[in-house]
């Protein structure tokens, strides 16, 4: 459980009161935290994954992108929520997008979804679609780059969710000074100052922050 910002019962009781994941995500996670071991914690939390399919549902989105994927839980969720669209995911591992191949496969979604594998700062530079919604969830260092790749393509009404936002909580902390604190910090803020967005932090797992491109 992701839920580092609620009291624990608080948490549990948000948990206990969404629906739950299947019993393929329920898989993919099991089998994540195996394989993956200290870097399982990258997976998003089965909340945010109802919010992602929620969220693509009532976006309608043809054109969605990912940057990080992993090995497939939100991919999974976002195609899942997709009505005749396309889901586009970046990531640089081969390793772990094999455990998502297999698991798009058994989700019957593998028609929905194209892997880019490679540095996304580069590969995205090549994507020339208009974006209707995009979720940012890999190296905090860059996420200013890869949003400024994203907006460049999001159409106006688009929307963007990045992940991560808040850090813990440590974000709001002055005494947390390490490099990924940092980096969020700084990315919060050029998000905040950008006048071509509306934003909303939501405080769900480690922070998803919704931007809306005017």
């Amino acid at each position: 459980m992701k839920a580092y910002l609620l009291d624990p019962a608080v948490a549990r009781y948000v948990i206990e009161h969404t629906t739950r994941p299947d019993p393929l995500l329920e898989r993919l996670a099991e089998e994540t935290a195996e394989v993956a071991a200290s870097n399982a914690g990258m997976q998003i939390s089965p909340d945010q994954g109802r919010f992602l399919t929620m969220i693509t549902k009532l976006a309608q989105p043809r054109v969605a992108v990912e940057v990080g994927t992993f090995t497939g839980y939100s991919s999974i969720c976002i195609a899942r929520g997709l009505t005749g669209g396309r889901l586009h995911c970046f990531d640089v591992s081969e390793e772990w997008t094999s455990v998502a191949r297999r698991y798009w496969e058994e989700a019957g979604l593998a028609d929905r979804v194209t892997l880019t594998l490679g540095p996304a700062m580069e590969t995205l530079v090549a994507f020339d679609e208009t974006i209707d919604l995009a979720f940012l969830d890999a190296d905090k260092a860059n996420y200013p780059g890869y949003y400024e790749l994203l907006m460049e393509r999001l159409r106006p009404g688009g929307l963007l969710l990045a992940d991560n936002t808040l850090r813990r909580g440590w974000v709001a902390d002055p005494a947390h000074d390490e490099d990924t604190t940092v980096d969020i910090r700084q990315f919060n803020d050029l998000v905040m100052e950008d006048p071509r967005v509306s934003v909303v932090m939501l405080p769900v797992a480690d922070g998803l922050t919704m931007i809306m491109k005017n």
